[in-house]
C-alpha cells in the first residue's frame, strides 16, 4: 500500500508491524518514527461485521477534520500526530506519523503478578503512577480530555516513564471521545440500563476515575471489580455488568478476593479508603497525589511480603518459618511437597514426564540441582525455556544458551511485540528468524520452511509446532512435525478483529489448546481455539475476561493439556474442560483442589501427577 507524508511517497511494509489494533495498524517508518493507519471499512479484520464497518466510515470521516484541528502544547510525555498521512493528493487522511517508543512495556503488565513476582518492585509502580499522574494533569490544563483511558494506551519506557499514546482518540474542542474500554469506564457516565455502555461524554473527572483503576490494578494486580461475587442468595446475583452499575467491588464482603493478587492490606488505610471513596461511594475530583508520593514500601523479612505499612500485614513480625509437610489430603485429593524457595520459582517444564525448574535465589538464576547458570538481579524482560540440562535466556532480538561447561551460545531470534520467537519441547530447540524457522540438529541448524520475518509468535509441543503472525492485513498460521522438516501454512483460524494483547498455547498429544486476548469495542475478550497436528480447528470457545468462567479467568491462570481435556486452575480448583461438538464445555469441577492451587499458579503433567508451580513451592497433584 502507498501512502503520502509531507507530500513524499511511502510504501508500508507488511512485515515492518509494530501492532495491531481494533481500529489501526502500526508500522515502523524508521528513523525513530512510526506510521498508524486507520482501518478501511474493507479491512480483512471487519470483513462480514457490517457494524465494525460502519464505525470504521464513521472514524475515517471525523478523522478528516479531527487531525487536522489537533492541539498544540500537550506534554512530551503524550505521542501526538507529527506529520498526517494522506492519499496521493493529500485530500484523504488515512493516518499520522508519530515518534516511536522503543524497549517499552504497556502499563498493564505491571498489574499482572507473574511480571511483578519478576523483579518489579513496587517502589518503581509508584514512580510510574506518579510520572503519569503528572502527564494526565498536564493534559487536562491544556484544555483536552483523554476519554479512552486505560492501562493500554500508556507505555512505560525506562525505570518510570509513562508515555500516553492513541492521542488521536483525545477530546478537544468539538471532538467528543467516541471510544471507551470497559474495565476503566466511570459508572457515573452510564445510563439506567445494564450495559457498559457511556451515555455521557468523557470528563476530567472520568479520566482521574480510570486513573484510579488504573493504580488500584498496578498496586495490587486487581482491579476494583475483581474477584468471584458469591451472592447469598438467587435474587442477589448480578452480571460483570451489574457489579458495576451495584457497586459491588473487591470491598464486598461477598466477592472472594483473588489469592494471586496483593493482599489489600499492603496498602495503607489512607489510600484503601480513598479506593473505597471512589469505587463505592461514587467519590471524584483529581487523585491526591500525596498518596502515591507517601507510600514506602518494605519487604517483611518473615514472610517476602511487600507492604506499604509499619508493620507486615499478613503475619508477625520476625515469626519463625513453617515447614510444609511432605504431603497433605484433601478428600480426594493427595498433594505432595517437591520443592520450596525463599526466593522465586521463574520457569518450570516436564520432559518425558519429570520436572525440570528455574528460579531465583541469592541474587543468581539457578537449575533444580542448586547451580547457577546466570547471577544478577531478577528481569521482567527476559523470558526463559528449558531443554535438558541447557537453560534458554531470550531478551529482545537474541537468545542465551546457557549449556553445563560450555560457554554461552547467542542466538539472533525475531521479537514480534517484544516476544523472542523461541521455542524448546525437550528435544530440539526452535527459533525464527529473517523470514525462516529453525531448529537444532545434530549438525547444527536446520531450516525448516519460511515464515512472516519479524512477526511470527512461536509456541512448540512434544509432537507438533504452532505459529501465527497479524501484521496489518496480513493474517496466517502454521502447524510443523517436531521431527521433521517443512509446515504446512495458509491455515484458516477464528481470528479476533481486535487489539491481540497476548497469547499463550498447551499441547498433549496430537492437539494444542491455543489461547488469545484482545482488546475490542471497550472490552477484554478471551479466545481459546483447539487444533490437531494437521492444522484443523477442532472446537472453539469465547468469553469475556471477568465473566467467572474457565476461560474468563486470568489469562496467563495455569492451564494443562491431559488428552482430550484440559485442566483450568481457579481460585474455587480445578475444572475440567472438553471439547463436544465444536463447543468446550466445563464438564466437572474439582473443589476438593482448592488449597493447593489458584488462577495464578502454572499447571504441568508429570509422570506422578499434575505439577502445580507456584510462586515459591512445587506440589504434586493425585486425584483418586
Amino acid at each position: 500500500m502507498d501512502i503520502w507524508l509531507d507530500g513524499a511517497k511511502v510504501r508500508v511494509d507488511p512485515a515492518r508491524a509494530l501492532g495491531k489494533g481494533g481500529e489501526a495498524d502500526v508500522f515502523d517508518l524508521g528513523g525513530g518514527l512510526a506510521l498508524k493507519l486507520f482501518k478501511p471499512p474493507e479491512h480483512p479484520d471487519y470483513a462480514g461485521l457490517a457494524a465494525e464497518q460502519a464505525a470504521a466510515r464513521a472514524r475515517l470521516d471525523e478523522h478528516q477534520r479531527k487531525l487536522r484541528a489537533f492541539p498544540s502544547g500537550l506534554p512530551g510525555r503524550v505521542v501526538t500526530p507529527r506529520s498526517l498521512a494522506t492519499d496521493r493528493k493529500g485530500r484523504t487522511v488515512l493516518g499520522y506519523a508519530m515518534r516511536k517508543l522503543d524497549g517499552v512495556e504497556p502499563l498493564s503488565r505491571f498489574g499482572e503478578p507473574s511480571f511483578r513476582r519478576a523483579g518489579v518492585a513496587s517502589e518503581r509502580v509508584v514512580k510510574v503512577l506518579c510520572d503519569l499522574h503528572q502527564t494526565l494533569a498536564a493534559v487536562h490544563s491544556a484544555g483536552v480530555v483523554v476519554g479512552d483511558f486505560n492501562d493500554l494506551n500508556v507505555l512505560v519506557a525506562g525505570e518510570a516513564d509513562a508515555h500516553l499514546i492513541d492521542a488521536d482518540s483525545f477530546q478537544f474542542g468539538g471532538f467528543t471521545c467516541s471510544v471507551f474500554t470497559e474495565r476503566f469506564l466511570d459508572p457515573l457516565r452510564m445510563g439506567s440500563g445494564q450495559a457498559l455502555v457511556p451515555s455521557r461524554p468523557a470528563s476530567e473527572q472520568s479520566d482521574w476515575y480510570a486513573f484510579t483503576v488504573a493504580a488500584m490494578q498496578a498496586l495490587l494486580c486487581v482491579g476494583p471489580h475483581g474477584g468471584v461475587y458469591r451472592a447469598r442468595t438467587s435474587a442477589a446475583r448480578a452480571t460483570p455488568a451489574g457489579r458495576v452499575l451495584q457497586r459491588i467491588t473487591v470491598f464486598h464482603p461477598d466477592v472472594r478476593y483473588p489469592r494471586p493478587a496483593l493482599p489489600l492490606r499492603t496498602l495503607p488505610d489512607a489510600l484503601l479508603h480513598h479506593l473505597f471513596r471512589v469505587f463505592v461511594e461514587d467519590q471524584r475530583g483529581a487523585f491526591p497525589l500525596p498518596l502515591l508520593e507517601q507510600l514506602r514500601f518494605q519487604v517483611c523479612a518473615s514472610c517476602g511480603v511487600e507492604h506499604a505499612r509499619s508493620t507486615c500485614p499478613t503475619c508477625q513480625p520476625h515469626a519463625a518459618a513453617t515447614v510444609a509437610p511432605v504431603s497433605s489430603v484433601r478428600g480426594q485429593v493427595t498433594a505432595t511437597h517437591l520443592f520450596s524457595t525463599r526466593g522465586l520459582l521463574i520457569h518450570a517444564s516436564v520432559e518425558d514426564g519429570a520436572p525440570r525448574w528455574l528460579y531465583h535465589a541469592d541474587d543468581a538464576y539457578r537449575r533444580e540441582d542448586g547451580r547457577a547458570v546466570w547471577r544478577g538481579p531478577l528481569d521482567p524482560s527476559s523470558r526463559w525455556a528449558l531443554q535438558g540440562e541447557v537453560t534458554l535466556r531470550g531478551r529482545g532480538g537474541q537468545v542465551e544458551v546457557h549449556a553445563p561447561g560450555r560457554p554461552p551460545e547467542v542466538l539472533g531470534v525475531d521479537a514480534p511485540g517484544g516476544h523472542p520467537a523461541f521455542a524448546t519441547n525437550g528435544r530440539h530447540r526452535y527459533w525464527a528468524t529473517a523470514g525462516a524457522l529453525w531448529r537444532d540438529g545434530v549438525h547444527g541448524p536446520e531450516r525448516i520452511g519460511d515464515v512472516l520475518q519479524g512477526q511470527t509468535r512461536l509456541f512448540v509441543g512434544p509432537r507438533f509446532g504452532l505459529g501465527f503472525h497479524r501484521a496489518g492485513g496480513l493474517r496466517g498460521a502454521f502447524v510443523f512435525d517436531a521431527e521433521r522438516l517443512g509446515l504446512r501454512d495458509g491455515l484458516s483460524l477464528p481470528w479476533p478483529s481486535g487489539q491481540l494483547t497476548d497469547a499463550t498455547c498447551c499441547f498433549d498429544g496430537p492437539q494444542a489448546w491455543l489461547f488469545l486476548a484482545e482488546e475490542t469495542a471497550g472490552r477484554t475478550v478471551h479466545h481459546c481455539i483447539v487444533m490437531g497436528a494437521e492444522g484443523a480447528v477442532r472446537a472453539s470457545a469465547v468469553a469475556d475476561a471477568g465473566d467467572g468462567s474457565w476461560l474468563g479467568g486470568a489469562f496467563r491462570g495455569g492451564r494443562c493439556v491431559v488428552g482430550e481435556s484440559l485442566f483450568c486452575a481457579t481460585d474455587a480448583g480445578l475444572v475440567r474442560v472438553e471439547a463436544r461438538n465444536g463447543r468446550l464445555e466445563a464438564v466437572r469441577e474439582f473443589p476438593d483442589t482448592e488449597p493447593f492451587v489458584d488462577s495464578g499458579c502454572q499447571l504441568l503433567l508429570s509422570r506422578k501427577g499434575l505439577l502445580v508451580v507456584g510462586r515459591q513451592t512445587l506440589t504434586t497433584l493425585r486425584m483418586a
